[in-house]
């Protein structure tokens, strides 16, 4: 397991860090690690904030800007494997990544973001060249959709198409809202003849026999159109949420929608008012949460292979997921490189989880 001792000089020897663990998941994955007897140094960039997480918790802190690319280096000089919790990673990906393969710290991150994933994915080479793994979407999202993906591709080699689809009970906490407005103004997308494409918001639908039921889905943007890709070759994936009534939004909505957020002012806006008003969900809300995911693999010939999976609360499942594989990555030999949760631990990582059931897969 992970430990933080002292050196020959007295100094603290770090295994690992969270950092952006001021904020709800960096947080909630902070608390579950003390319960599991680990002890993670915690950092972020305001001393203030850091120290009102660590400190009762008993952790040991740091404090640095990512934008500060000197500090971030020295910070990580001695630390194995950090966890990137500060959102959005639009912004803080990039420079945590480049810090990690000047250090040879192992990264890992919880974004959804799909720029984001191709912008670590292209850093392959360089992971290799420093003997690093980068693994972004070591959370929900990605963990469960990215393994019922391995899992139905190797049951239907030759799937020329995906689809992934989930709904979940529970709230959101400021950190997603924010993601999920920027992602919103850059409309839908879809991988579609191996390309990367963009398509309107809503531009499919279709129902899905989620293990609780059958319900209407809706096409939005998610990470897998790019991890699910990498982790399978399959050349056309499409996501999809369950939203009530978002179903028969139709694509001059999206569009229009898609112009007003777009804009600095509603981006700008939105994040305040996110910021102000949304906390996330307590622990009673999560223990009462849920999570279903569903994936689909068809073939040139119209077969089709299909799996599921129930799992807990989507933040429960993120915090167990990220102790999981940050515990992997340190104890295993995962090779260097640019990995996919399924790429570095295979499709089997989700049924390790606490609290998750798969529904094998079925044609």
């Amino acid at each position: 397991m992970f430990s933080l001792d002292r050196d020959d000089d007295g100094r603290f020897a770090v295994s690992w860090m969270i950092y952006g663990a001021t904020g709800y998941t960096g947080r909630l994955i902070a608390e579950r690690a003390v319960d599991r007897g680990q002890r993670p140094v915690l950092a972020g960039r305001d001393p203030a904030k850091v120290a009102r997480v660590a400190t009762p918790l008993g952790l040991p802190q740091r404090v640095f800007d990512l934008r500060d690319r000197a500090a971030a280096e020295a910070a990580l000089a001695d630390v194995e494997l950090v966890a990137h919790c500060a959102g959005p990673f639009s912004a803080t990906s990039a420079p945590m990544v480049s810090a990690c393969l000047a250090t040879g710290t192992h990264y890992l991150d919880i974004t959804g973001e799909i720029d984001v994933f191709e912008s670590v994915f292209a850093r392959h080479e360089d992971a290799v060249a420093a003997g690093v793994v980068l693994l972004p979407g070591a959370g929900f999202d990605v963990v469960p959709t990215d393994c019922l993906a391995a899992m139905v591709a190797s049951a239907l080699p030759g799937a020329t198409s995906l689809d992934l689809a989930f709904q979940a009970s529970g709230g959101i906490s400021g950190g997603t809202l924010k993601s999920a407005l920027e992602g919103a103004a850059l409309g839908g997308r879809a991988r579609v003849g191996g390309q990367l494409r963009e398509v309107p918001m809503g531009w499919r639908h279709r129902e899905v026999p989620f293990p609780s039921g059958r319900h209407a889905v809706t096409s939005l943007p998610w990470g897998d159109v790019s991890t699910a890709h990498r982790s399978t070759g399959i050349p056309d994936i499409t996501t999809f949420t369950r939203v009530p009534g978002l179903h028969r939004m139709g694509p001059r909505a999206s569009a229009a929608g898609r112009a007003v957020l777009g804009t600095p002012l509603a981006q700008r806006l939105g994040k305040a008012a996110i910021g102000a008003l949304v906390r996330g969900p307590g622990s009673a809300r999560r223990s009462r949460s849920w999570v279903e995911v569903f994936a689909e693999a068809t073939d040139a010939d119209g077969r089709s292979v299909s799996a599921a999976l129930i799992g807990p609360d989507t933040y429960e499942f993120t915090a167990d997921a990220v102790l999981r594989i940050a515990d992997g990555l340190l104890g295993s030999g995962v090779a260097p490189g640019a990995h996919t949760p399924s790429t570095a631990f295979g499709a089997d990582l989700v049924r390790r989880l606490h609290g998750v059931r798969v529904i094998e897969p079925v044609a």
